[in-house]
């Protein structure tokens, strides 16, 4: 217990490291459900334009502003980047700080042969790679709030050739998440039930489901991006504009 006195040096063990713990944990769970929700959203493009266009007017608050505020977007990517710099912060703290330390990691891993601490270390190449990648993505959105929409985006993925840091990010963030929240279940113990050890063997499938679920559905959605911007490469920075609001031109027009 952090409250009882080490025995060698007669001094209270310090908390510090267990709420960091907990705040690391905390922070990881906010950004995987985040990221499972805004590849729900992203993937609206799947359904049509003019729905992903709906979907984002929504985000920006056109049920409160008309036209919509996209200040709201560039407020919520903010939190989320300070979120995401904390969480990256933590999780240092745990990487071998040497390549000796990361040799004795790695040949302990090896002798044991144990699933979850290779699990730990494509967790932990993920996150690394992420810090990166993530920061980019979150800055252009963070600052760029008011260009996303259905050609906004498929111009920036295609036109201005983002589809490579895509590719490199999805597949860091669906291994990384996936990961992180089967780790946090096992961490704390929340589906453990009266039979922990086969309650985990389930909670890895149910991982790999999601994970193959999500990398699915984010290179369909990616490369439907991608097939927009390509078509739409003549006109690039055009603004979509949807059906109904075409339709009351026409209408107009015909009048």
């Amino acid at each position: 217990m952090n409250t009882t006195n080490d025995i060698n040096t007669g001094r209270k063990k310090s908390r510090i490291p267990a709420k960091l713990d907990y705040f690391q944990s905390a922070s990881g769970l906010i950004l995987g459900l985040f990221m499972w929700g805004h590849m729900l959203m992203v993937s609206s493009i799947l359904i049509s334009k003019d729905f992903m266009y709906a979907v984002t007017k929504f985000f920006e608050g056109s049920f409160l502003f008309e036209g919509g505020a996209p200040i709201l977007v560039s407020g919520l990517a903010l939190f989320i980047f300070i979120v995401f710099i904390g969480h990256a912060m933590l999780g240092m703290r745990k990487l071998p700080a040497n390549y000796k330390q990361y040799k004795i990691i790695k040949e302990t891993s090896n002798n044991l042969n144990h699933e979850d601490t290779k699990l730990w270390f494509i967790q932990a190449f993920t996150g690394f790679s992420m810090f990166f990648l993530g920061s980019i993505h979150i800055f252009i959105i963070m600052t760029n709030a008011d260009n996303i929409g259905p050609y906004a985006s498929a111009d920036r993925i295609w036109s201005d050739w983002m589809w490579p840091l895509f590719i490199l990010l999805l597949l860091a963030v669906e291994f990384h998440g996936t990961i992180g929240l089967y780790r946090l279940c096992v961490k704390w113990g929340w589906f453990d039930g009266e039979n922990p050890k086969e309650n985990r063997k389930k909670l890895k499938k149910i991982k790999k489901i999601l994970t193959w679920f999500f990398l699915i559905l984010g290179f369909t959605t990616l490369f439907a991006y991608m097939k927009i911007g390509y078509e739409h490469a003549d006109k690039a920075g055009e603004r979509y504009v949807p059906s109904a609001a075409v339709y009351q031109i026409d209408k107009v027009e015909v009048a």
